[in-house]
């Protein structure tokens, strides 16, 4: 008994790292979304009519066409090795990712689904629940304990859904127009007409989403959640969060842990074709682990792939 507490206190710790390193991974990529057009690192300048790619202007190399020295056979040249190859390689790469591996960018560096996440986290400690659509409370967390609801947690919930709208508007605009001239008007109080009706009707749309349909973009909205999603359901040996049916009895006396963890608001012990949105984030992992230490077994929830995979896409 006491080899086995060892091993499963050994899986619930790699449990929490594994989620602490997902967090790191979330902070980095989102600190990299703000500022990434202030560094030059990648954005789409209006002003210009082109993209600046590590501080360097990618254009089509039209240029010389359009000033009548160049051949059109040059210009289908530039095209090709200028757009098309590129992101064809894009397209390939991280198609390939999610033929491995599913919703990866989703669940470990998207930075609406870190948003998502953290005002699920607060919205529960309002209501109860991490969605308003949610049909009944999570009532306990993963230590046992019961969750302990307080109204006034709204007031961060409404600070929490309207910051990050306007914080998005604002670094989405920073990818279209110079970001030295958004943040200094904005610093300044001298936006631009237009300036102030994207940052308005942007944060208005996105704080409506962030409150009431975040999960139902990241679901059915996203194209780069939804591609994700078709490539991993093709390859039935993709990696997938397995359940362990044999012992399905174990799951008696669990208040549903993995379902409540999951931000996604899915059942974690369905087949695979019923995780069409899976992010891959473990949270049901961690969850079933910490639930089932506490009677000494082990977790029935793990990931697989290859041919161990097989069990929860043929089923």
């Amino acid at each position: 008994m006491a080899s086995f507490s060892c091993i499963a206190e050994t899986t619930a710790s790699a449990g929490v790292r594994l989620q602490l390193k997902r967090r790191i991974f979330q902070t980095g990529f989102f600190i990299l979304f703000i500022f990434a057009p202030i560094l030059d690192l990648f954005r789409l300048d209006l002003n210009l009519g082109h993209f600046i790619f590590f501080g360097q202007n990618w254009t089509l190399g039209l240029e010389a066409l359009q000033a009548g020295e160049g051949t059109a056979a040059e210009a289908v040249f530039n095209i090709i090795t200028r757009a098309f190859l590129p992101l064809l390689g894009l397209v390939l790469l991280f198609g390939w990712v999610s033929w491995k591996y599913g919703r990866l960018y989703c669940g470990w560096l998207c930075p609406h689904f870190s948003v998502v996440e953290m005002i699920n986290s607060i919205m529960r400690k309002a209501t109860g629940k991490f969605s308003l659509w949610d049909k009944s409370k999570s009532l306990y967390r993963l230590d046992g304990a019961e969750v302990k609801t307080d109204k006034r947690y709204w007031w961060l919930v409404f600070i929490a859904v309207a910051g990050f709208a306007f914080i998005w508007a604002v670094v989405f605009l920073t990818y279209l127009l110079p970001p030295k001239e958004i943040y200094y008007n904005l610093a300044h109080f001298s936006l631009t007409r237009n300036q102030m009706l994207f940052i308005g009707v942007a944060t208005f749309l996105l704080m409506i989403e962030f409150m009431f349909a975040r999960h139902l973009f990241c679901r059915f909205a996203c194209a780069v959640g939804v591609f994700q999603s078709l490539v991993w359901m093709a390859n039935k040996r993709a990696m997938v969060v397995s359940f362990d049916r044999e012992n399905a009895v174990q799951c008696q006396g669990c208040y549903v842990a993995c379902e409540d963890e999951c931000p996604m608001r899915l059942k974690p012990r369905s087949i695979k074709r019923h995780m069409f949105n899976c992010t891959e984030c473990a949270r049901c992992l961690d969850a079933c682990e910490q639930v089932q230490l506490k009677r000494d077994r082990l977790s029935l929830l793990a990931w697989q792939s290859g041919q161990s995979a097989l069990q929860e896409s043929d089923r």
